[in-house]
């Protein structure tokens, strides 16, 4: 707890602040989580922070349950929502011909990319575009979220790391445009990922490139265990040594055992 929160008046300053939340939707449980991870909530105005960042949510959202999650997800953090940032850029994505439903999604779940300043914005806006992002489709927003997310210098690590497997500029962008996600992954795991498809189970990196949902799944969790199974299918003539990395990894997990108990079962 900070030291200056301390010294609020209870009564005055700070039960006002609990109110005004519990009203709003905000579960008890919900505040004591929020006010210990960012205690300097209540040293903030409940009429010119507060209140206003409600309403400023409240017009976009219309939800109250969606606003709730919002307001948690700020509450958390010390980020400060500036009302004309906010709708300049929520204006930009309108101008766009980005769906409503995708906005809400970007903001509930993403509101700290929203507090961004509008130049900032725009930038990010500007280079989803330009890397073929369709502003109609849900991805556009998704991508935004992960570039705003990230540094210049991390950005270009990643990039790199990429590059490091052969891969072409037009295979990384594809890569981006297929799962923007991939590049919100540390470094370390991608060339985790991309070490083992490749040098251990033999698939070419452009394969891999093809399929980049792939290297989001957890290398301990899903991509080993069931490249184990197939290597041991492999040594057994059982299957094809051509077997597609999409087949074995995006395959959703009774398929995938439905199909090995199929091909078990005819020999």
């Amino acid at each position: 707890m900070r030291p200056r929160v301390l010294l609020l008046n209870p009564e005055r300053t700070i039960l006002p602040k609990l109110e005004f939340l519990c009203s709003i939707g905000v579960s008890r449980s919900d505040l004591s989580v929020i006010v210990s991870q960012n205690p300097d909530l209540l040293n903030r105005s409940i009429k010119r922070n507060l209140i206003p960042h409600y309403h400023i949510l409240k017009s976009i959202l219309v939800s109250d349950e969606k606003v709730i999650k919002c307001l948690k997800r700020l509450l958390k953090s010390s980020i400060v929502l500036s009302q004309n940032d906010f709708y300049a850029n929520i204006s930009l994505l309108r101008g766009l011909g980005i769906p409503q439903s995708s906005i809400s999604l970007l903001v509930t779940f993403n509101p700290s990319t929203m507090c961004l300043k509008a130049f900032n914005f725009a930038e990010g806006v500007k280079k989803v575009v330009q890397i073929g992002f369709d502003p109609s489709k849900l991805q556009f927003v998704r991508a935004l979220q992960v570039l705003l997310g990230i540094k210049q210098k991390t950005w270009e690590d990643k990039i790199e790391a990429f590059r490091r497997w052969g891969l072409s500029e037009e295979e990384i962008s594809s890569i981006f445009r297929k799962n923007p996600f991939c590049m919100g992954l540390s470094e370390k795991n991608i060339m985790c990922s991309m070490n083992f498809l490749v040098c251990k189970m033999g698939w070419q990196p452009a394969a891999v490139a093809r399929v980049p949902i792939v290297l989001s799944y957890g290398l301990e969790t899903r991509i080993k265990p069931r490249c184990s199974v197939i290597r041991v299918l492999l040594l057994k003539g059982l299957i094809k040594a051509d077997v597609p990395v999409s087949s074995v990894m995006i395959t959703r997990e009774k398929y995938f055992l439905g199909r090995l108990k199929m091909t078990c079962g005819a020999y």
